[in-house]
């Protein structure tokens, strides 16, 4: 994601992208996550070994296309955290704009393969809809930010590629998000669910889907709205300063 002034034209780079580590205590945070999402629910996909996925086929290219995206997703993820470092922005711009490309090259197949797999998932209407809306946004946010870069309009590329990267983050809330909901709901197997596993094994992903594009949307649309608001104060600034 490019960082500019609000002109729609590059500028040179502004003094926030070149604040100290601690001045954007988030980046560690997010690369420890990612890292760790990765060591832990990638390795058993690159066994190629249906019997090791999570989630039951339903059809028969089902565990290919789930391959496919879990890999694709994969890069989108790594690229991403590359895309929102802003050491990495201002001292090797070549570098992130490079980074930038993979990043679309590599999350607008895997949204498309999310799609297709989220549309046929075993956990029941509630949660296919949430997967498919999850993926729609992916592509739609991910889609206007590059077109948006194209046109070197870099303010909106910077909004829709923060909405882009809410969407690709969003498998790591996801998991967070599932543990919450099964420790809330799995204790009322025997009196909201009637003893029924079925009832409550598909409960459980469908508030977790629901839960977590409501959070992914929301989180991304308070950022931008704190940037716009930083924005004003900065504005009111330079008139006074003027």
């Amino acid at each position: 994601m490019t960082v500019t002034a609000e002109r729609t034209t590059p500028t040179q780079p502004s003094p926030a992208g070149q604040q100290r580590w601690w001045r954007r205590p988030w980046v560690g945070p997010l690369g420890l996550a990612v890292t760790a999402f990765v060591l832990l629910f990638v390795p058993r996909y690159l066994s190629f070994d249906p019997a090791q996925s999570r989630v039951p086929s339903t059809f028969p290219l089902h565990y290919p296309f789930l391959v496919g995206h879990v890999l694709f997703g994969t890069v989108a993820m790594v690229t991403c955290c590359l895309q929102v470092w802003p050491r990495l922005r201002v001292a090797y711009p070549k570098v992130h704009r490079w980074s930038g490309r993979t990043y679309v090259a590599a999350a607008l197949p895997a949204g498309v393969l999310a799609l297709i797999v989220g549309a046929m998932t075993p956990f029941g209407p509630i949660t296919a809809i949430g997967d498919v809306t999850q993926a729609v946004l992916w592509l739609g946010t991910t889609t206007a930010g590059f077109v948006y870069a194209r046109r070197r309009n870099f303010v909106q590329h910077r909004r829709w590629m923060i909405r882009s990267f809410a969407m690709t983050m969003s498998i790591i809330v996801n998991r967070v998000i599932g543990i919450v909901v099964g420790m809330v709901l799995t204790p009322q197997l025997n009196t909201t669910f009637h003893g029924d596993e079925f009832a409550l094994g598909q409960a459980i992903p469908a508030a977790t889907m629901v839960l977590t594009v409501l959070f992914s949307i929301i989180s991304a649309e308070l950022w931008l709205e704190r940037d716009q608001r930083k924005l004003t104060r900065s504005r009111r600034g330079a008139r006074a300063a003027r």
